[in-house]
């Protein structure tokens, strides 16, 4: 159980048995025995200093193994460490068990990714355009509606998934989206807008309201839905390890650049409709609501200033026209 007697979500399980893998995997490369002791005294004594030389040249290692032997980015190491530092917080302030507090030096790594989402013009092709979609084989048709769905409601992915006609309410010809966010436990009812409720009717006879398809082959279908738009410019893709930038490349062997539609994955619906409703003007409390994310989430205010930074380009574009000067194109 998680604290406030919440169940512990399946996701979290599985970041649990995936840190379980990396730490056997460490421990057996590098000869590297794993043990908690239980310490007689607080800070005192040779047993103390030989526990903090262990964590400190356990965490030492074990970063160094995921950087080096496995080649992950300072997201993945810090996501990892924090999982590991929850445990061990178990373990003093709920187990009671006296292993020190070792663990509270472990460095959790964090950078900077850029968000990919779709522009509003984009997705308004997406909506619109009738000879594209028409253009489409069937499966791909099914893709674009649970696509632009997902760019309209904004919900998680696991969320969108799991949607049945008992999240569906209609009042007087309005179609409502009524979810409980699995993560957050969050509640939330939207209007949906006409072009959403012609892609429900698609599908009315189905017992999800969307079309069924896994998450792994969305998100290949996607790329392709998104390479046959033509937005397939070039991006320059930064990750860091260890703070320092490295250019990464969709093929490493030959230095093949990432397009815009490889990046595109089924994140970026959620991450669009959140964008696309703040460049719309809709009050950040409605989008929050709307998303389920909390009133000081970190992560919502990277979407305010992408938003923030979109709407900057779009107001330079005008002034620009007014003076008669060409504007250059502004990608997010």
């Amino acid at each position: 159980m998680m604290k406030g007697s919440r169940r512990i979500r399946p996701s979290t399980i599985i970041n649990y048995t995936s840190l379980r893998v990396l730490l056997k995997g460490f421990s057996e490369k590098k000869k590297f025995p794993l043990r908690i002791m239980v310490l007689k005294n607080v800070r005192s004594g040779r047993e103390y200093k030989a526990e903090k030389k262990y964590w400190r040249s356990f965490y030492l290692q074990f970063t160094n193994y995921l950087f080096y032997d496995r080649k992950c980015f300072d997201n993945y190491v810090g996501s990892n460490i924090k999982v590991l530092r929850v445990f061990f917080n178990y373990l003093v302030y709920e187990r009671e068990l006296n292993i020190g507090l070792f663990y509270k030096k472990f460095d959790v790594l964090l950078e900077e990714i850029e968000i990919i989402v779709l522009l509003q013009s984009q997705l308004q092709f997406l909506i619109t355009n009738k000879e594209f979609e028409a253009s489409l084989p069937d499966k791909l048709k099914k893709v674009k509606d649970f696509f632009v769905f997902g760019c309209t409601v904004a919900l998680r992915i696991s969320d969108l998934m799991a949607l049945t006609k008992a999240n569906l309410e209609i009042v007087s010809d309005k179609y409502y989206l009524r979810t409980s966010s699995k993560k957050t436990e969050t509640f939330t009812r939207v209007l949906l807008p006409p072009y959403v409720v012609e892609i429900l009717k698609k599908y009315a006879g189905h017992k999800k309201i969307l079309p069924r398809i896994t998450k792994a082959q969305l998100n290949v279908k996607i790329k392709e839905l998104i390479e046959l738009a033509n937005w397939n410019e070039e991006r320059i893709v930064i990750r860091h390890r260890r703070g320092e930038p490295i250019e990464i490349y969709k093929n490493e062997k030959n230095k093949t650049p990432y397009r815009f539609c490889d990046l595109i994955s089924s994140h970026t619906m959620r991450r669009t409709a959140i964008t696309t409703l703040l460049c719309l003007n809709v009050p950040e409390n409605v989008v929050r609501k709307i998303s389920g994310h909390a009133p000081n989430s970190k992560e919502f205010y990277k979407y305010v200033e992408l938003s923030q930074k979109y709407m900057d380009g779009e107001i330079e574009k005008a002034h620009k026209e007014l003076i008669g000067e060409k504007s250059p194109l502004i990608v997010v």
